[in-house]
């Protein structure tokens, strides 16, 4: 399993590559489908390009991709889109069209009430969870952890000579994470050694403009497409596509 990140936090100052308008957001998502992306990962743009949770930005976002790709849609839940608690579970309970799955960082205050809301109305759960944060200890503890999707195991960490050790440190914390699959990632600097990593391991991964603005040889990537075609066409690519997490989606 190779997820696409499309755009995540960045804005327009990171490039026209970075799709934010639904129609940019569709274009994308259907190309880094075509190029070998199994599930698409969001964040859903206000016109002045903020990430954010109202259903009037996250219905025309899902609409416009859902139309282009046949792939489960998912979204992100990031406190950065809504800091308060309260008024960030009050968004997510205010959608009107539901992604196949969402994306809850386990380390933020409220996670375990969007989280539960979210599967009460069938909606399948990410569990991020951030190196270099309590995430993994609440997880652990967590009775919902048996009940989501996957474990999103992001390693924060940017060094390209550390990213591999703080994502083994991770596993680690993670233990045997419920019993449920893992897709381990990194950013910046640190996205292809963990990707290369999560290919050895047998673990899915994923892959975008959210994660990273580069291809492996340092060069700018043009699109989502393209980043998801290296990803798929270097080490570990096989063992991304066909280990034991590769049917991970098929309840979203």
């Amino acid at each position: 399993m190779v997820q696409v990140c499309l755009n995540g936090r960045r804005t327009a100052a990171d490039g026209a590559a970075v799709p934010m308008s639904p129609r940019d957001l569709a274009r994308s998502a259907a190309e880094a489908v075509a190029a070998g992306a199994t599930s698409v990962h969001v964040h859903p743009k206000t016109p002045c390009g903020h990430d954010s949770l109202s259903p009037r930005v996250l219905a025309p976002a899902l609409e416009a991709i859902r139309a282009r790709v046949p792939v489960p849609v998912g979204v992100t839940t990031g406190a950065w889109a809504e800091p308060d608690p309260s008024a960030r579970l009050a968004r997510v309970r205010s959608w009107s069209v539901l992604p196949d799955f969402a994306s809850v960082n386990w380390h933020e205050p409220g996670a375990e009430e969007v989280a539960g809301h979210l599967l009460s109305v069938g909606v399948d759960v990410e569990a991020g969870i951030w190196s270099g944060t309590g995430g993994a200890r609440r997880f652990a503890v967590s009775p919902l952890g048996p009940r989501v999707l996957r474990v999103l195991a992001e390693v924060t960490d940017p060094d390209p000579a550390a990213a591999e050790a703080s994502a083994r440190e991770l596993l680690a914390e993670l233990g045997s994470a419920h019993g449920r699959p893992v897709l381990l990632h990194g950013e910046e600097g640190g996205t292809w050694p963990v990707l290369r990593l999560a290919g050895r391991l047998g673990l899915a991964t994923r892959i975008g403009l959210e994660d990273t603005l580069l291809l492996p040889d340092g060069r700018r990537a043009v699109s989502n497409a393209r980043l998801v075609a290296e990803a798929r066409a270097g080490d570990g690519a096989d063992a991304c596509a066909g280990g034991g997490n590769s049917g991970a989606e098929q309840g979203s």
